[in-house]
C-alpha cells in the first residue's frame, strides 16, 4: 500500500489550529483594490476559519 499523499495547494492555504479547527484566508485580496472600500480590504486581511460543511474535504486533502 502506497503512503497517502497531502494535497501541496491544501497544505499551503491551509493551517490546523490548537482546537483542531483549520485556518485560512480570504479571498479577493490580490489585486484590483482600487474599487473596494479601505474597510473591505482590511477586513479582507484578517484570517478566517474553514466552514464546518467544507471541513471534510479539506481535511482530506491535508491527510488528516
Amino acid at each position: 500500500m502506497p503512503k497517502m499523499k497531502t494535497k501541496a495547494g491544501a497544505k499551503k492555504r491551509f493551517k490546523l489550529t490548537g482546537t483542531g479547527k483549520l485556518k485560512r484566508k480570504h479571498a479577493f485580496k490580490s489585486h484590483i483594490l482600487t474599487k473596494k472600500e479601505t474597510k473591505q480590504k482590511r477586513n479582507l486581511t484578517k484570517s478566517g476559519l474553514v466552514h464546518k460543511s467544507d471541513m471534510k474535504n479539506v481535511k482530506l486533502q491535508l491527510g488528516l
